[in-house]
């Protein structure tokens, strides 16, 4: 079996091909879709085939992107396609591609990766854990049609297209700063305009401090709207944004948005009667322990130092005994040979022990409580338990996945 980076000579069909094998029927758009990304990855370093003989067999790849933490961002390897044909499951081809592609992630200097698991127990396997999900709001118009207007005068609105991404891209960064978000992901200018500002069927407006994507969805006779993206950093441009799809009360009977789950919706209307769901889950993977702490923002009042043992053999350079330290907003992971596995004396708490999947949630905000039943963390005592969940606390959530 041979593993290589796929680029310009690769025929991008080879992606179509194992996409319709593997997760079923591909129909004409999603085929231009598919080859117009494979086209624009094939050749950067970022997409991996395995090939037995001149037959690929499987296919990954991942997307260059940040990921804003505590309203900071940092470099973060968003990996999709991950295919195997039927036949060749259960060969451990996927491991085998998924520690190659982990491997260029971490050489590349990416503090972080997201994916979104078909299955989770290849992705543990390598050190990837469940961290947050993609939520969405079901909402009756009814609700929408009744917010109160903007106090004030109206924020300005204007229609948004491929031209503007870069600066819907600078508003959103705006609002994930300044709400001191967990989670969310940030494509270059080039990659929203096509997926998020590209379509004839999607509707954006852009404010100075807000964005709205949305388009229709259903049949003609169950007609609903699907809100993409609403976010903004004030109260007006919220209520704005949102009275734009209280318009279509008249058209449609229910709203279906992605939202962080403390989205303020479910605050602006009257009744409590927006319903929020997990539509999907999505895991994260520490691969540069070190940066991924500097990179990341912490709460201002949070002041802590603890000892910990990461343990995490697919990168061994998160490997070791590390001291944490927080305070002012930012954190620092620095090699501590002071820390010892064991504690040095009958009763002593030791360092607190993370492997690779451990310190993911840990980072995504699942308590250490949790992490504890779970059997993903061990050693430390309750003074450092409750200094890690201060420190990482937040709910993680995503908009977007890939």
């Amino acid at each position: 079996m041979d593993i290589r980076p796929l680029g310009p000579q690769d025929d991008p069909e080879i992606e179509v091909a194992l996409a319709r094998r593997a997760f079923g029927p591909v129909d004409a758009a999603e085929r231009e879709d598919r080859l117009a990304d494979a086209r624009a990855v094939f050749g950067t370093g970022r997409a991996l085939g395995a090939f037995d003989g001149p037959q690929a067999v499987a296919v990954a790849m991942f997307h260059d992107m940040r990921q804003w933490w505590h309203g900071r961002p940092l470099r973060m390897a968003g990996v999709g396609g991950v295919k195997v044909a039927p036949e060749e499951r259960g060969r451990g081809i996927g491991r085998a591609l998924m520690t190659e592609l982990l491997r260029v992630i971490a050489e590349r200097g990416y503090a972080l990766s997201v994916l979104f698991p078909a299955t989770t127990p290849l992705y543990r396997s390598l050190g990837w854990e469940l961290a947050g999900d993609v939520h969405e709001a079901v909402i009756p118009t009814r609700s929408l049609a009744a917010l109160p207007p903007p106090d004030g005068p109206r924020p300005a609105l204007r229609r948004a297209g491929p031209q503007d991404a870069a600066e819907a891209i600078a508003v959103l960064d705006a609002v994930y700063e300044s709400s001191r978000c967990h989670g969310p992901g940030s494509f270059d200018a080039e990659t929203f305009a096509h997926w998020s500002l590209g379509d004839d069927n999607d509707f954006c407006y852009l404010a100075p401090d807000g964005f709205l994507a949305y388009r229709w969805h259903g049949s003609y006779r169950e007609r609903e709207i699907k809100v993409d993206c609403l976010l903004a950093a004030s109260q007006e441009t919220t209520r704005a944004l949102w009275s734009v799809v209280a318009s279509h009360a008249a058209q449609a009977r229910l709203v279906r948005a992605i939202v962080p789950a403390a989205d303020p919706v479910a605050w602006l209307t009257r009744e409590a009667d927006v319903g929020l769901a997990v539509r999907e889950p999505w895991m994260l993977r520490v691969v540069d322990a070190a940066a991924a702490v500097a990179g990341r923002g912490f709460p201002a009042a949070v002041e802590a130092a603890v000892s910990l043992r990461i343990e995490d053999g697919p990168v061994p350079a998160n490997d070791g005994p590390w001291r944490l330290e927080v305070g002012g907003g930012h954190g620092s992971l620095n090699p501590d040979s002071s820390v010892t596995r064991h504690p040095a004396s009958p009763g002593a708490p030791g360092p607190v022990t993370l492997g690779a999947r451990g310190f993911a949630a840990l980072y995504a905000g699942v308590p250490m409580a949790t992490l504890r039943r779970a059997g993903l963390a061990a050693g430390g005592d309750a003074r450092a338990d409750d200094a890690l969940d201060a420190a990482f606390a937040g709910p993680a959530f995503m908009l977007q996945d890939f």
